[in-house]
């Protein structure tokens, strides 16, 4: 009697132990045998800084559509956060927002939510999940070289350990989730793909970031964020508050070329008062520095367009900041890698079948479309922007969603419309359906606010005797 064929382990390979590499091992565990992840640096055992996420400094938060496909998922994901710390801040009744166009309204209804915590504890949580499934395994002080196969088909990596050994890792996928070091065009031009197209916009932006002790418990604490507006004729400058865990403010401000923050401590709330609203800085005039002031220059929005290539390999996906980095300031990034992780698990559901990878390849391009499009759609219109200047279209489309943003602020159905967006749950060309276009021409519904919607108990603090601004200022 013959013996019956054995099975053959169907093995993957995630390049990073990023968020996003976490994310693809959780997308693709439940359709191989195994999965292993690639990371160049230790990982901690708790929610502590990992070496390599220079942006973990800054502010970070969770959009609704980003949140909900971490727990697509990793169900529980959002309730092991929300234990550990992390705030859920609903949208926009607990947002106190200065846009180009006016103070949005914090209307009673939320539509959206937001998750906000320190990047650490954002990583922690996923990664703790992840590496629960006995089937996912990862290599620490490893280093991936290079893609195994050929033109036709990736069948591996090659790694480096720390002490200087290469091996040779076998795989039926390979996902890169690298970062922003990646290093997939340089290895796919070597395996003989070329044509891979690339797009940078930098609007020279600058980040400065910085974590303070709260002097209130922070459990109902709102969003706060006063934006940048590029039509002013000065450097576009903007800052932003959250909530994070401890009762802590995690707050990072922003400046364009003529008008940088700086890493200097005493100049860090100065600069906040310069913006074009002295909330923040008023609010920081009763909080405790609890760190030093760092600084990123890593603003720029880049993107490969894999989905666009003629002729690519089997066996290969790019996922998360190695396809597509965003402005920070939009906080972007982690929701597209997890959209795009979700939509590599769905059509995983068939099988690693024949052009698997491309399917993929083109799936993870939806989310990027949309925030691409909200990204540089905005960068672009900054004087100090490199990569592209608007067009006329552009500039029209840009007058359009300034009059939506103008009607957002006493319009309850603009402002859904635009959250919708912002959230990543539906595409920008919902903001042109019939019904959105009519809200536009009939604009804001209710008078503009001459300043922040406050609740009595932030009005309290802000005009308490050391408050550095005029007491009617938050009336």
């Amino acid at each position: 009697m013959s013996e019956a064929p054995r099975h053959r382990p169907v093995r993957a390979v995630v390049i990073g132990g990023s968020m996003a590499g976490m994310l693809a091992a959780a997308a693709v565990r439940d359709h191989v045998d195994a999965v292993e992840i690639v990371e160049a640096h230790e990982l901690p055992e708790g929610p502590e800084p990992r070496t390599g996420v220079p942006q973990a400094v800054h502010i970070h938060m969770l959009q609704t559509g980003g949140a909900e496909a971490i727990e697509d998922l990793l169900p529980g994901s959002i309730d092991r956060l929300l234990a550990a710390g992390a705030h859920r801040i609903p949208v926009t009744s607990n947002m106190v927002i200065c846009s180009p166009e006016g103070w949005y309204r914090r209307w009673q209804h939320a539509t959206h939510y937001l998750i906000s915590a320190s990047r650490d504890l954002l990583d922690f949580v996923v990664r703790q999940q992840v590496l629960e499934d006995p089937r996912v395994g990862v290599r620490t002080r490893t280093r991936a070289v290079g893609l195994l196969g050929d033109r036709r088909t990736v069948t591996g990596v090659r790694v480096r350990t720390a002490d200087g050994a290469e091996d040779e890792i076998r795989a039926d996928l390979v996902v890169d989730a690298s970062g922003r070091a990646t290093r997939t065009p340089q290895w796919l031009a070597g395996l003989g793909v070329t044509g891979l197209a690339q797009d940078d916009i930098d609007s020279g932006l600058v980040y400065a970031s910085r974590i303070y002790r709260a002097p209130v418990a922070t459990d109902d604490w709102p969003m706060v964020g006063v934006q940048a507006d590029p039509r002013l004729p000065r450097p576009g400058k903007a800052g932003g508050m959250l909530p994070i865990e401890g009762n802590r403010w995690h707050v990072s401000l922003m400046g364009a070329p003529g008008g940088h923050p700086t890493r200097d401590a005493d100049a860090f709330e100065p600069f906040a008062r310069t913006l074009r609203h002295p909330l923040l800085a008023d609010l920081l005039a009763h909080a405790e520095p609890l760190t030093d002031v760092s600084v990123s220059h890593s603003t720029a929005n880049r993107r490969y367009h894999y989905e666009r290539l003629t002729r690519r390999p089997e066996g290969l996906v790019v996922l998360g900041d190695s396809a597509a980095v965003f402005n920070p300031v939009y906080a972007q990034g982690i929701s597209v890698a997890a959209q795009g992780a979700l939509a590599l698990r769905e059509l995983l559901s068939g099988g690693l079948t024949t052009g698997l990878a491309r399917r993929a390849q083109r799936a993870i391009a939806r989310p990027i479309d949309h925030a691409w499009a909200l990204a540089t759609g905005q960068d672009i219109h900054f004087a100090t922007t490199k990569g592209k200047s608007p067009t006329l279209a552009d500039r029209l489309l840009h007058r359009y969603v300034s009059r939506l943003s103008r009607t957002a602020t006493g319009s309850f159905r603009a402002a859904t419309a635009l959250t919708d967006v912002l959230a990543l749950q539906a595409a920008p060309t919902t903001l042109v359906k019939p019904s959105v276009l009519l809200s536009a021409l009939l604009g804001p519904l209710r008078p503009p606010l001459d300043g922040p919607q406050l609740t009595p108990a932030q009005r309290e603090l802000l005009n308490s005797p050391n408050k550095p601004a005029r007491d009617s200022d938050y009336a």
